[in-house]
């Protein structure tokens, strides 16, 4: 079994952009109303779902503005230094950080996806 987590999201093309661009990773299917993003070894990450799109009620409601309230998606790379630098040139949003998190013994940075989702993006254990 693996994750592959689903947002809601405003904008789908302009989220898979942020992800593509300051995660690195590539959309795999495309479109207004959902998308898929892949890692470099094919793998879905993550997937983005319009708001409005094919009514699914469990999707939650784009007025409540407690949604993703206590989630926190959570990235691991082995190029925590590659990803500090796509994140200084889009000029991500950043909450926390860098940081050198010690109990975990990685690096860590915390930003604010443009759909107001925390994103931690953290290098492997043991790397500090």
């Amino acid at each position: 079994m693996r994750s592959q987590p689903l947002i809601t999201v405003a904008d789908v093309p302009a989220a898979a952009r942020w992800y593509q661009d300051v995660i690195g990773l590539r959309s795999d299917h495309g479109g207004q109303e959902y998308d898929q993003l892949k890692n470099n070894a094919g793998d879905i990450v993550l997937q983005l779902h319009h708001w409005d799109a094919h009514e699914h009620p469990l999707l939650g409601s784009e007025t409540n503005p407690d949604r993703g309230n206590g989630m926190v998606l959570w990235f691991e790379t082995a190029d925590f230094d590659a990803i500090m630098q796509r994140v200084h040139s889009t000029k991500a949003t950043i909450a926390d950080g860098p940081l050198d998190n010690p109990l975990a013994q990685h690096r860590e940075i915390w930003l604010r996806d443009p759909d107001g989702y925390i994103v931690v993006i953290a290098s492997t254990y043991g790397t500090i």
